[in-house]
């Protein structure tokens, strides 16, 4: 087969991107300012004004969403009301119909959709396809939009969601650039594994390049108009698109001196996707969402890239607001469950969370908008964002196990060829929820970031499989010899017999005639063959051979035994990390917070408990707590009054508005909160002593009613009132 000239440019990209200094990166990326935002189609509202540093401008199209303006005009009332405003737009569908019905170049583009066998265009809305992104449709992205933006003074674009459908690949614009990447016809994709992986891997490369060429440019305009532009990718994790069976660049994209960073799109809908542990198809949304929030920090923590974490109080499929409280209070914890990631997506779209029109239980169809006790619980959750702290503590539980991944993943899912199947991505997870379900913090680690030191830093124990997916550079195997050879322990688990394994590649072109990938793998290791299941020393470091695929430890009841005391016998006797701890429960101090999260389908029934002096988080009235329990399937979110620093100096611990213009005088506090309007703020503000007056007013001075309440205990004062977004006045004097 032909080499593609874009394997080397790929190759040359990747070497350039690692001998950028990562200080200097780091510095570009995480401006003051710009720690949480928000996207939204609309101009500002004052029941969406939710107050986070930025307000991500959706589409340029003009006279979208209410309001009747520009886009112009749109970005103008964000900035009116303080926000820093970036841009945002879809990569592979949008409104971009000028484009498809010939209104920017004369010609018709619809055949520039995604197309499935049966010869079906796949929409994402009316006139909007996913798309096959040619050059021409690139260009069309610099022209009409990323030159729009910048010169409308924004300086940070996200072009979200670069995805091609695994059962696409049909369509007449598909087999040109088939033929121009591979310089061979194009080959129906269900018709063998070769041509499904061939497929893949070009849909994979399109989406790479279409996000490289919009980038280059736009770093490049922005530079010869004096702006510093940064670019985003917000993205569905690995995890997710693998099961969705979605291909997109993913991990690679962090080595493109173009991207700065992502936006990690995890969110309830994304995680309640059932998957099999002990035999039984179900909803684990607090694991899957650790797992997907895992593989997005795992993408970028060795190339020093921004990270933003998204949760969603509700999702795209319209349920109960009682189901979204659950999933979100699942998620939110989920996320902050990684302490080097301090920079959130506290919502996106305000407008159908705030007024979109929900059913009030899964029984009755009845609906209504937000309730005020999840608008005002919502709130107080997001506004902690605002000051969420770096940490370097760790999760509780056993460190450094690692489960390798690789953008191959998303290659082997659809169609399903000669008997291969992996129901709901079986052969990952069955690698990592033994783990997670005992309470072990289990890690995500991206084999396209093998070549870098940071990626092996905290790893003591490897799990890999070429069951799901396949090796796209030979290089990664060196790498991964290296760490084994200094100490590491590697569990390989794979019958490598699956359908995938002789698909032309690397392994087995040119000088290599490797009959699968592993073969390399494992010479390298020093290891001479049959490689048969077994324990091996390979330097200072130990491989243990499984031959099983790892799908056999979820899809059936108790079957993952062997597995995991392997995994213990290693970790205990081939580590620095001691004994393997079992447990039920995952907890994390980050400041002032403490993060709980106790796992169900365990041995262990038991509760967590915790105790001292907390504000409950997860409860709109905001509560002092003495002790909290957590039940099995639960999570919890406190803030622990025990650990301020300066408890006699005036300060908000708690709140559902955003707090401005503090002022601390001789006995007296002050300060301005603000927050949407139709929603409720509660606040509990840590005093000296009970305040003797509390004066809320609006910001003509008007007096507003409120509620009061003083814990003595907590030496906290209780304060609720209405919000508005234009500001509520609050002084207490004592």
């Amino acid at each position: 087969m032909k080499k593609p000239v874009i394997l080397y440019l790929l190759l040359a990209l990747f070497i350039h991107a690692c001998s950028r200094p990562s200080q200097i990166e780091k510095e570009s990326q995480n401006l003051s300012g710009e720690k949480t935002a928000f996207q939204t189609s609309n101009p500002w509202k004052p029941v969406t004004d939710v107050r986070a540093d930025v307000a991500i401008v959706y589409s340029v199209k003009d006279h979208h969403g209410k309001g009747n303006l520009t886009f112009e005009e749109r970005v103008q009332t964000w900035r009116d009301r303080g926000y820093t405003t970036h841009f945002m737009t879809g990569i592979a569908w949008g409104e971009y119909q000028d484009y498809f019905t010939g209104g920017w170049d004369g010609k018709m583009h619809l055949d520039e959709g995604q197309v499935t066998q049966k010869g079906d265009t796949l929409w994402h809305g009316r006139m909007v396809p996913y798309i096959v992104p040619s050059m021409n449709f690139t260009n069309y992205l610099k022209e009409r939009v990323i030159k729009r933006v910048i010169d409308a003074g924004i300086d940070a674009i996200y072009l979200e969601e670069p995805e091609f459908w695994a059962r696409a690949g049909y369509s007449e614009a598909f087999k040109r650039e088939w033929k121009a990447y591979y310089g061979f016809d194009w080959r129906p994709p269900h018709e063998s594994p070769e041509n499904t992986y061939l497929s893949n891997k070009l849909k994979y490369h399109l989406y790479y390049r279409a996000v490289n060429e919009c980038f280059t440019y736009a770093k490049e305009y922005g530079k010869s108009k004096g702006m510093n532009i940064r670019c985003y990718v917000p993205t569905h994790s690995l995890v997710n698109y693998s099961q969705w069976m979605i291909v997109s660049p993913e991990a690679s994209l962090a080595s493109l001196p173009c991207v700065d960073g992502y936006i990690a799109q995890v969110w309830t809908g994304t995680s309640r996707e059932p998957n099999y542990f002990n035999g039984q198809a179900k909803e684990r949304v607090f694991e899957t969402a650790f797992l997907e929030y895992g593989s997005m920090e795992s993408m970028t923590a060795p190339t020093g890239r921004k990270m933003f974490f998204l949760t969603d109080p509700i999702e795209d499929w319209p349920r109960d607001w009682a189901d979204y409280k659950k999933n979100y209070e699942a998620t939110f914890t989920a996320q902050l469950l990684y302490p080097m990631i301090a920079d959130y997506e506290v919502m996106p779209w305000p407008d159908r969370i705030y007024e979109g029109y929900y059913r009030t239980s899964a029984n009755s169809d009845n609906k209504e908008r937000i309730p005020r006790f999840y608008s005002t619980q919502m709130q107080v959750m997001i506004n902690t964002l605002n000051n969420m702290p770096l940490s370097e503590n760790k999760v509780s539980g056993s460190q450094g196990i690692g489960v390798l991944m690789a953008n191959s993943l998303m290659f082997q899912r659809f169609p399903v060829h000669q008997g291969y199947e992996d129901p709901q991505l079986s052969n990952f997870y069955g690698q990592a929820l033994p783990l997670l379900k005992r309470g072990i913090p289990v890690k995500t680690v991206h084999i396209e970031n093998a070549s870098f030191p940071q990626t092996w830093k905290d790893i003591k124990l490897l799990i890999m499989s070429y069951s799901n997916m396949k090796p796209m550079d030979k290089a990664a195997h060196k790498h991964i010899a290296e760490w084994v050879k200094k100490g590491g322990a590697l569990v390989y688990c794979g019958t490598d017999d699956d359908a995938f394994q002789n698909v032309q590649e690397w392994w087995n072109t040119g000088e290599n005639t490797f009959k699968i990938p592993s073969e390399h793998l494992f010479l390298k290791l020093g290891l001479n063959e049959p490689f048969q299941a077994g324990e091996y020393t390979v330097g200072k470091g130990k491989v243990y051979i499984m031959r099983n695929d790892p799908k056999e430890f979820v899809l059936e009841e108790n079957s993952d035994i062997e597995f995991i005391n392997t995994i213990k016998r290693l970790y205990e006797t081939e580590t620095s990390g001691g004994a393997l701890q079992f447990k039920n429960h995952f907890s994390l101090t980050r400041g002032p917070y403490e993060i709980i999260s106790v796992v169900d389908e365990n041995p262990d029934h038991s509760p967590y408990a915790i105790k001292g002096m907390f504000i409950d988080l997860f409860d709109p009235e905001i509560p002092v707590l003495t002790e909290k329990k957590v039940n099995p399937g639960e999570q919890a979110f406190l803030y622990n009054i025990g650990s301020v620093k300066n408890p006699e100096t005036p300060q908000v611990l708690a709140t559902a508005a955003r707090v401005y213009d503090e002022k601390i005088a001789k006995n007296e506090y002050a300060f301005v909160a603000k927050s949407p309007l139709n929603t409720t703020n509660v606040m509990r503000i840590l005093l000296p002593e009970k305040a003797a007056k509390v004066a809320v007013t609006d910001a003509a001075g008007k007096l507003l009613e409120s509620s009061t309440s003083w814990d003595a205990s907590s030496k906290t004062c209780m304060l609720s009132f209405e919000n508005d977004p234009n500001g509520v006045h609050v002084k207490l004097s004592w």
